[in-house]
């Protein structure tokens, strides 16, 4: 196969897949997650049930798919974010305020609690973490950010604190829980 046909498949192949992927998310938000069908996500995304089935196997397959690309999408949101400032404690801020609005968006349920253990949730916590930690250290050899604790225990601090924000009722209460959460990685004293 030349190059050219071989990039026009794997364009093609891209293309279906974020067209089924688009279309999971608009049933979502349309219907809720557990009224999910592998037909309806077929009728939604213009393609027939014969060709859904040749890019994902059943409806779990397809739900972590979507997710595992939800999940990336919020860790490209938190790195835009982290370049808002210039100091560290400051880009800190900037991502845990992203990140706490990204949980209270995307609020807790049993289907969603049940995605967020698959291999793709595990690569995208651990991402977070070191992307929480990489600036934590930095804030740390600033001065601006504790030095008294290890910056991968204060990213799993943030991390875990944070994810209260999925069950708060206002986003003044999330920001409050951001404040709350600078507050103890600030130094002491």
């Amino acid at each position: 196969m030349s190059k050219r046909w071989d990039q026009s498949v794997n364009d093609h192949r891209r293309a279906v897949r974020e067209a089924t992927l688009d279309s999971v998310a608009a049933l979502i938000a349309q219907h809720g997650l557990s009224s999910i069908t592998m037909s309806g996500i077929a009728e939604e995304a213009g393609i027939g049930r014969a060709t859904l089935y040749k890019y994902f196997s059943d409806i779990d397959s397809v739900l972590v798919a979507w997710h595992a690309r939800e999940m990336e999408r919020s860790l490209e949101q938190l790195a835009a974010a982290s370049k808002t400032a210039d100091a560290a404690d400051q880009r800190l801020e900037a991502v845990l305020e992203k990140y706490a609005m990204i949980s209270f968006e995307h609020h807790r349920t049993e289907l969603a609690a049940l995605l967020h253990q698959g291999e793709h949730a595990v690569r995208a916590s651990r991402e977070l973490t070191d992307f929480l930690r990489d600036l934590l250290a930095e804030g740390a050899l600033a001065g601006t950010l504790r030095d008294d604790v290890s910056p991968e225990e204060l990213a799993l601090f943030c991390v875990h604190s944070l994810a209260a924000a999925g069950v708060l009722t206002s986003k003044a209460a999330v920001r409050r829980l951001v404040r709350v959460t600078l507050s103890g990685l600030r130094p002491p004293g």
